[in-house]
C-alpha cells in the first residue's frame, strides 16, 4: 500500500509532466512545498517500489503503474474539489481541502461524490436548489420558508 505522501508525489509528478513534458526534482519540491532533498529521498523510494523511474540528471518519469495511481489520485482530487466548490467553499480552500480528503474517503463515498458532481454539472440549467442553498448560506434561512424567514428577521431586529 502506498502512503498518502507517496500518492501526493505521484499526483504532483503527473501534473508537472503533463504541463512541462518532464518533472525535475526542483519542480516537484516547488509543487509540494518541500525541500529538494526530501524529494530525492521519496523519489528513490518510489523508484524502488516501481512507481517512477529516476535518473539523477534526467529527472523523474512515472511508470505505467505510477501513472495509473497518479491519475486516480488526481481524479479523486478534482472530483472532491468540484464538490466543495458546488457547496460554495472558496476555490483556494477547496483545493487545499481536496488534497487532504482525497486520501481519506472510502471508495464508495468517492463514487457518490462523483455521482453528485456529475448530476449537478450535467443539469440543463443551474438547479434551483443550488440557488436556494446560496441564499441559505447568506441568510441562514431556506428561501422556500418565507414565514420562518420573516419570523427570524423579526427576532433579529428586536
Amino acid at each position: 500500500m502506498l502512503s498518502r505522501k507517496g500518492e501526493d508525489y505521484l499526483e504532483a509528478i503527473l501534473n508537472i509532466a503533463e504541463k512541462k513534458g518532464y518533472a525535475r526534482i526542483k519542480d516537484i519540491a516547488l509543487a509540494l512545498g518541500v525541500t529538494p532533498s526530501s524529494v530525492v529521498e521519496m523519489v528513490k523510494r518510489l523508484n524502488d517500489l516501481g512507481f517512477v523511474e529516476y535518473r539523477k540528471y534526467d529527472g523523474v518519469t512515472l511508470t505505467p503503474r505510477g501513472k495509473e495511481i497518479g491519475k486516480a489520485v488526481w481524479g479523486r482530487h478534482t472530483m472532491i474539489r468540484a464538490f466543495l466548490e458546488i457547496i460554495k467553499v472558496p476555490e483556494k480552500i477547496a483545493n487545499k481541502d481536496a488534497c487532504i480528503i482525497e486520501h481519506e474517503l472510502d471508495p464508495k463515498t468517492i463514487e457518490q461524490v462523483k455521482n453528485l458532481v456529475n448530476f449537478v454539472q450535467s443539469a440543463p440549467d443551474y438547479p434551483q436548489w443550488l440557488e436556494h442553498f446560496e441564499i441559505f448560506c447568506k441568510t441562514g434561512v431556506h428561501p422556500c420558508d418565507e414565514g420562518k424567514r420573516k419570523e427570524r428577521e423579526h427576532r433579529l431586529s428586536s
